[in-house]
């Protein structure tokens, strides 16, 4: 990674209760808004391990690198996260996030991530399963400014998802 990374706690710490691991969520939620790969990356820590969909790799390079692919295919992205279980260092959410590619088609991706927290409060283990939907343009419920999702906009349940 090319900037220096804090290497200061990352609030809240474990063993989490449902309003601190909330609170991870949407920080997590904030920064991969962002769509930053050097600020989602510095939650990890260095030798995070990463499945997501079919990939499998470690380390804050290989997040770096994963996100610019990412972002790179998956255009316009806005993501909401739910927390869906917590356990002492673990936090369950379900998400869901909506993205055009470079034709302008649209999709609606739902998943869920299991994580698992470091006692600095860096994640150091990251498993995502994701299945995308193809929507039409009309039926996106994500309409907020490419930035952190708003504090008034509806969560995943307000939205029915």
């Amino acid at each position: 990674m090319s900037a220096a990374v804090s290497e200061a706690p990352r609030l809240p710490l474990p063993p989490f209760t449902f309003a601190s691991a909330a609170q991870k969520a949407r920080a997590a939620e904030g920064a991969w808004n962002s769509r930053d790969p050097q600020r989602v990356a510095a939650a990890y820590t260095p030798t995070s391990r990463w499945r997501n969909r079919a990939e499998f790799f470690a380390g804050r390079e290989a997040i770096v690198a994963f996100l610019e692919r990412k972002w790179a295919r998956e255009l316009d992205y806005r993501l909401i996260k739910e927390v869906w279980s917590f356990h002492e260092n673990r936090i369950a959410v379900r998400f869901a996030y909506e993205w055009p590619d470079d034709s302008g088609n649209w999709f609606r991706s739902h998943g869920n991530e299991q994580w698992q927290f470091a006692a600095d409060g860096r994640m150091e283990r990251r498993e995502a399963s994701i299945n995308d939907v193809r929507i039409a343009e009309a039926e996106r419920l994500f309409h907020w400014p490419l930035a952190p999702r708003p504090d008034d906009h509806p969560g995943l349940t307000e939205l029915g998802l």
